[in-house]
């Protein structure tokens, strides 16, 4: 049987349903899979999905979230590969897309988060176990105490380049969530900023994420060096970024941080 679903990109996708032969391409919604309950369905992940760590040892590799290797995907004959908009490579996605069903996920904020969850869950026919996860992470950010000060933050994902965060990203989004401000919210996607910008935004509080680039003690003194009486941290690249199953853990982390 077959069933047409529409993905986060408006795209009606037509699945074998149940799918018996996933692959995923994006390291959150990986886990999210796992966290559904599915386990033999999935056969291909991406290097970078490194949980659950069972899987990232067991399951078959296609390559990196930005250079699939696709006659290694081929080889494994899917009938359903979860995709996302921002984290894959547009011209590799519609070379699958023409030959698989591809569902494509476009998150920016913790609402749509939520949705992707659901439209997971439906494609994969797990809506009941979604709609627990979902439960459980709404509980998770309504216990949320938010900041009472609403601090001017810089968080930064690379190093050389320093690349920060803009306004229209899922990690800007938690950071408002938070109840802080994000200091390059004037900015798009993923900028480019030098040390002389950071120092004229001026932030109380800048946070070093864990990934993609594991930022370090000593990357914490090159920012002190600039700006002295700023707050430096580094924190948990995942729960700031990953939008699936991993947001169950970030209600309690954002709260600790506060």
């Amino acid at each position: 049987m077959r069933r047409s679903f529409t993905d986060m990109m408006g795209r009606v996708v037509d699945i074998p349903f149940p799918p018996k032969r996933i692959i995923s391409v994006v390291p959150s919604q990986t886990e999210l899979l796992y966290d559904l309950g599915l386990d033999e369905e999935v056969v291909g992940v991406t290097k970078f999905c490194v949980h659950p760590e069972r899987w990232f040892r067991s399951k078959t590799r296609i390559g990196g979230t930005k250079q699939l290797n696709l006659d290694k995907i081929r080889e494994l004959q899917p009938d359903l590969i979860i995709a996302n908009k921002e984290e894959n490579t547009k011209e590799q996605i519609e070379a699958l897309a023409a030959e698989y069903p591809v569902w494509i996920s476009d998150i920016h904020t913790l609402d749509e988060a939520l949705r992707m969850i659901t439209g997971v869950g439906e494609i994969t026919g797990k809506v009941q176990a979604a709609e627990n996860i979902i439960a459980q992470v709404q509980q998770g950010f309504g216990a949320l105490s938010k900041a009472s000060q609403a601090r001017r933050v810089a968080y930064f994902i690379w190093y050389r380049p320093w690349m920060s965060v803009g306004t229209d990203t899922f990690i800007s989004n938690m950071i408002e969530t938070i109840g802080w401000q994000n200091v390059f919210a004037d900015k798009q996607r993923y900028p480019e900023v030098d040390l002389s910008e950071l120092v004229a935004a001026n932030p109380e509080l800048v946070l070093l994420s864990s990934e993609p680039f594991p930022f370090k003690e000593k990357h914490i003194q090159e920012i002190k060096a600039v700006l002295p009486d700023a707050i430096v941290l580094l924190v948990d690249g995942e729960l700031f970024s990953w939008y699936g199953s991993r947001m169950l853990k970030a209600g309690e982390y954002f709260n600790e941080l506060i």
